[in-house]
């Protein structure tokens, strides 16, 4: 799965709406790198190669090799523009990295052991408030994804994300904010008794008439 971290690119010249609009055109994507101690740069890739990378989740948390006119940057991808109606790719942020530095980067969570929890026994429902989370870390301890193992979670409790197992080397800033900040990542909710059933079911009827 090498090559789905390698970006192909070109350089361009031309910046403004009009531009961009004229490299969608000829079925490329237009796209910006910036940040590692350098000048940003535009550039142009091709439509159909980006959304075959975009259909794999690691690429959005992992580094990414941008090879513009075949010289390689390091970097991560930190924007995606779709179309709202149509299925084209807009325009791609791209942040350069340098691998002694610290990033900041959103990761998706993987959950594990939802019904074969305690609470999943119990016939709980879990109501999930992220489905990914910001960390902090250098390049090279950059993880694909965080796992969240509910296990333990019974019915009436909070998954916050103090309680998240984190890699070594990675951090959430968040929590160096004050606890308030310690939001919940997931809860388990009790399950409907029948009457509530009932009661949902027969507003719901009330609504149709």
């Amino acid at each position: 799965m090498s090559n789905v971290f390698e970006f192909i690119a070109e350089s361009r010249s031309r910046s403004g709406s009009s531009a961009a609009r004229a490299v969608r055109r000829e079925g490329k994507v237009p796209a910006v790198i910036y940040g590692g101690h350098a000048e940003p740069g535009l550039l142009a890739l091709g439509h159909n190669d980006v959304v075959k990378h975009l259909e794999h989740e690691a690429v959005y948390s992992h580094v990414l090799d941008v090879k513009v006119d075949g010289k390689v940057q390091k970097a991560i991808l930190k924007g995606v523009q779709r179309h709202p109606a149509k299925f084209q790719i807009m325009h791609l942020d791209f942040l350069r990295v340098s691998m002694n530095e610290v990033i900041k980067v959103h990761v998706p969570l993987h959950f594990i052991n939802e019904s074969t929890s305690i609470g999943g026994k119990k016939g709980g429902i879990a109501t999930h408030s992220m489905v990914d989370i910001e960390v902090s870390c250098l390049p090279a301890d950059l993880p694909e994804y965080i796992e969240v193992d509910l296990a333990k979670l019974d019915v009436g409790e909070t998954f916050h994300l103090s309680n998240l197992v984190l890699p070594k080397g990675v951090d959430v800033p968040a929590l160096h904010q004050g606890p308030e900040h310690d939001l919940p990542v997931i809860s388990m909710m009790a399950p409907k008794t029948a009457a509530e059933s009932a009661d949902t079911g027969s507003a719901e009827a009330a609504k149709d008439e």
